[in-house]
């Protein structure tokens, strides 16, 4: 982590005269440490902030009046989503930022959130987690496969089993935040389930199974808290029929944050608007704080092939997606990084999504990360690649890359959280 964190504003002065959120408090504000500022000049770092077009957003000021619940009294659990494409399916800067949330606040250490055996699927799995088992999988992706019996989730992704004697075996993995479940939901086949469960060792510990077979999922809890999963599926019919498996949710009573990382590689708004199952499975976790970070892909093609509209509809789609979910719901719209097109082209259609992204904003009063800004905008992908931020296909960026992303993500958030609190303590005295 490259940051120095506080929670108060070390040292500066506050410059938030009204109570209107698109006024905001610290322009020159950053937690950044001043010797990253100076390593990587290009960067500009005044950007990094939740940008609001409206003077007032109900349900970022909700979210804030929740949190700070939460952080004080220590009695709730606020639900985090953060949807997009191979960026998060990597997990990386999307774990640094959960990191951040589930330790950095004493006695809030929520929990893991819904996840997917990728690894099994042979695809690339994040490393803070690790999926095992000695059965075969055909794994399946929204983005390359569509067969009609599959009907993809929140996480977009599924397995699948024939065998009639099934192992699955879930430990964390390389995280400093290894939060414990008292409660697993599996999301599988819609309708009976022909499999029985077993939990080895632990199945001492169930004191309940529920199951809900008409949306899919079976949920079972433990009376002691568990920091990993031994599971088994046993067939129990002569009827060849196979295990569909689309994530797994570890849940517990603790207060704090679950963040779900949403991301499938390739993927676009239009892969997952077609998930048959995103919007009812969201609705079962109904979401608090929902991030758009999607639409590298829907850009990636050449200029006049790109159509804002189009994009903009899709975008539109998902965000009411998410408020059916939960109309309380803040939203947090991304502009997608700076690329180039197979390695040689400017894109400019980064430039267009913002003006959609910023449109939108303002339709909904929600706030806008600007990263394509706080990167430099057009070409700037090329300037991070020279100092080891991205990768040479300029899309993807490197291991420090992803670890300054997290790091500016949280310094944005705590920027927002300042500037809730700045403009409450306003209120209060005018």
């Amino acid at each position: 982590m490259l940051l120095v964190f506080s929670i108060k504003a070390q040292g500066t002065e506050s410059t938030c005269t009204s109570d209107s959120l698109n006024l905001y408090c610290f322009p020159e504000f950053s937690r950044l440490d001043s010797n990253v500022a100076k390593q990587y000049p290009f960067i500009s770092f005044d950007k990094n902030n939740f940008q609001f077009f409206s003077v007032k957003s109900p349900n970022w000021e909700h979210l804030y009046t929740e949190f700070d619940a939460m952080v004080q009294k220590k009695d709730r659990k606020l639900n985090f989503y953060h949807l997009g494409a191979s960026h998060l399916q990597a997990d990386i800067y999307t774990h640094d930022f959960r990191t951040f949330l589930q330790s950095n606040w004493q006695g809030v250490s929520g929990e893991r959130g819904i996840v997917f055996p990728f690894d099994l699927a042979k695809t690339n799995n994040p490393a803070n987690y690790e999926f095992s088992s000695p059965n075969s999988w055909t794994g399946y992706r929204s983005v390359n496969h569509r067969p009609a019996t599959i009907d993809y989730g929140v996480m977009g992704a599924a397995l699948i089993c024939r065998d009639s004697m099934i192992n699955l075996y879930f430990k964390h993995d390389r995280t400093s935040v290894k939060p414990p479940f008292t409660g697993v939901r599996i999301y599988h086949n819609k309708g009976e389930l022909p499999f029985e469960l077993n939990f080895g060792v632990d199945e001492i510990l169930i004191t309940r199974i529920e199951n809900n077979l008409e949306k899919g999922y079976t949920d079972v809890y433990f009376s002691d808290p568990l920091d990993q999963m031994d599971l088994q599926f046993s067939r129990i019919t002569r009827e060849v029929l196979e295990l569909e498996i689309y994530g797994f949710q570890f849940m517990n009573d603790d207060p704090g944050i679950s963040y779900t990382t949403i991301g499938i590689n390739g993927a676009g708004l239009y892969t997952y608007l077609e998930n048959a199952n995103f919007e009812e499975q969201l609705k079962l976790y109904p979401p608090d704080f929902f991030a758009f970070s999607v639409g590298t892909n829907d850009g990636f093609v050449p200029y006049n092939s790109f159509d804002p509209k189009v994009y903009k509809k899709n975008l539109d789609k998902m965000i009411q997606k998410v408020l059916r979910a939960n109309p309380t719901c803040a939203i947090l719209l991304t502009v997608p990084n700076d690329v180039y097109y197979k390695r040689k082209y400017l894109n400019r259609n980064t430039s267009r999504q913002r003006e959609v992204i910023i449109e939108l904003a303002e339709q909904y009063k929600f706030p806008v990360w600007d990263f394509y800004g706080l990167m430099g905008e057009l070409g700037s992908s090329k300037t991070w690649l020279k100092h080891g931020l991205m990768q040479s296909d300029m899309v993807h960026f490197s291991g420090m890359g992803y670890h300054l992303n997290g790091d500016l993500l949280i310094d944005a958030f705590l920027k927002y959280l300042d500037q809730m609190k700045n403009i409450n303590d306003y209120k209060k005295t005018h």
